[in-house]
């Protein structure tokens, strides 16, 4: 008699050995809980501006309700384009350079897949979003990551990266402001970075999602920098800075060869964007910027309330200058990331995400998200500062 089946056995080995998101993972214990504050998952609190709610709604009423080009609206890309000149100085052919894809993760995924041959070695830094290693090992390449430290203001630096440049290294990652740290990079660091990715000849893929949540300063694109612009891969979306996560919709922009490798991957996967959000997009980028300006503020003042009552608990936290995530350390505690987490969402009702869901690099730190309200913000700090005292 043959062996009975084992579903198990025929999962990919490198499915496999890929853990699931310790976000999520957290969240899956959230969901079973009445009465919790979320510091948690990284998504604004405020609802998509009407106008572009409308401009969704009017395509509906209009019946645009079909297939695009697999490269997206043209009328939309060549708004990208416009707004990527105005704003960060970088030049894109509408035709061929531009890609709309569904959220800034489908484009990573996609930059990873048309880049990565079996056995190339990708750096990137961390603490880091979660998709990056995972995308890099599920695209047949070897993650390789380097450290951030809290007193560089969790900025990556080029003398950290150099050691890790082997023969076998084909492109660095970069995410600048930073998911989960709000870590930033000024222009003398991203000229660090850009020699060594020149000198070494490697592809940069920068995913620049939180670019208009930069609270100090102006935001440089490493792709502007001289001799970047046709070696990187700039990745950014919707999702964050105009509050449309649910329309899943994201751009790369690039070298037209990287791009057509990228479109013929979304062509045989996705096919297209969905219409409709495309539609919602072009009103973002037309008419949202006052929108933006006004969220950004908002988060900008909760920022400095949760960094300063963290810090008055104890909890050291540097001042993140982008993005709306707050990274305290919780070393002083002598508990896990995964302990603190856990006991304040047992005691306190108060969700975070703990630090090594983000790489190693966060063990010994917390992920507090300041995309809710203010009023929440403070009863969780309130309630966060009396389980510290109880430690």
């Amino acid at each position: 008699m043959p062996d009975p089946f084992q579903a198990q056995d025929f999962v990919a080995r490198q499915i496999a050995r890929i853990p699931k998101s310790g976000i999520r993972e957290f969240f899956d214990i959230v969901q079973n809980r009445e009465g919790v504050i979320s510091l948690g998952v990284g998504e604004p609190d405020f609802v998509t501006p009407w106008h572009i709610r409308e401009a969704a709604i009017y395509a509906l009423e209009r019946g645009r309700t079909t297939y695009t080009s697999n490269l997206g609206l043209l009328k939309l890309r060549v708004e990208i384009s416009r707004h990527l000149k105005a704003e960060l100085g970088l030049e894109y052919n509408p035709a061929n350079q531009v890609l709309i894809g569904v959220g800034v993760s489908e484009t990573m995924d996609l930059a990873f897949r048309a880049l990565i041959d079996p056995g190339d070695e990708i750096i990137y830094h961390e603490p880091c979003y979660v998709s990056y290693a995972p995308g890099i090992s599920m695209a047949g390449g070897v993650p390789v990551p380097v450290s951030c430290k809290a007193e560089d203001g969790f900025a990556v630096r080029a003398e950290n990266i150099a050691p890790k440049i082997t023969a076998k290294t084909k492109a660095l990652v970069l995410n600048f402001p930073t998911n989960p740290t709000g870590g930033t990079m000024t222009l003398p660091e991203l000229q660090a970075i850009a020699d060594l990715a020149v000198k070494h000849n490697l592809v940069v893929i920068t995913d620049e999602i939180y670019s208009e949540l930069t609270f100090e300063g102006d935001h440089v694109s490493i792709a502007s920098l001289p001799g970047m612009l046709e070696r990187t891969v700039f990745l950014h979306g919707f999702s964050k800075a105009y509050a449309m996560t649910g329309f899943r919709i994201g751009y790369a922009c690039g070298p037209a060869v990287l791009v057509d490798a990228m479109m013929k991957i979304h062509q045989y996967s996705m096919l297209c964007a969905s219409i409709i959000s495309q539609e919602a997009a072009i009103e973002a980028l037309q008419n949202g910027r006052e929108d933006m300006l006004e969220m950004r503020d908002q988060y900008r003042l909760r920022r400095n309330f949760i960094v300063s009552a963290l810090n008055d608990m104890g909890l050291k936290c540097h001042l993140p200058r982008g993005s709306f995530y707050a990274f305290p350390s919780i070393a002083s505690t002598g508990l896990s990331s995964k302990e603190f987490a856990v006991r304040l969402l047992e005691r306190e009702n108060v969700a975070c995400v703990p630090g090594d869901a983000f790489g190693p690099s966060g063990a010994g730190f917390l992920r507090c998200c300041f995309a809710t309200s203010l009023e929440e913000i403070e009863i969780a700090t309130k309630r966060m500062a009396r389980f510290v005292k109880s430690i």
